[in-house]
């Protein structure tokens, strides 16, 4: 079984991230074969908090070119955590 610090790789800074905070929803990165039971547990553990609705999504790697040569970056997933009312996970804004 994974641990909450290999399913979580870290917190999402995002415009969007911002956006949706006063909805009480946070984004994270999360390891790509990491299903929404394993997340929900992961940020349960990790943040002692209560989680009421996990929604994913796979980000595709973009194409990108070094010199002649085109190259791939990693497909990674990211992970919209909706937290229980009046639950809050401290982000620090600096």
């Amino acid at each position: 079984m994974k641990s909450a610090y290999d399913v979580l790789k870290s917190v999402l800074r995002t415009e969007k991230g911002t956006h949706i905070l006063p909805l009480n929803k946070y984004l994270f990165h999360v390891a790509i074969d990491a299903n929404k039971i394993q997340i929900k547990q992961a940020i349960e553990d990790a943040y002692n908090v209560k989680v009421i609705k996990v929604n994913t999504a796979v980000m595709r790697g973009k194409i990108k070119r070094l010199r002649y040569k085109a190259g791939k970056t990693p497909d990674w997933k990211k992970a919209i955590i909706t937290l229980k009312e009046g639950d809050k996970i401290d982000i620090a804004t600096t």
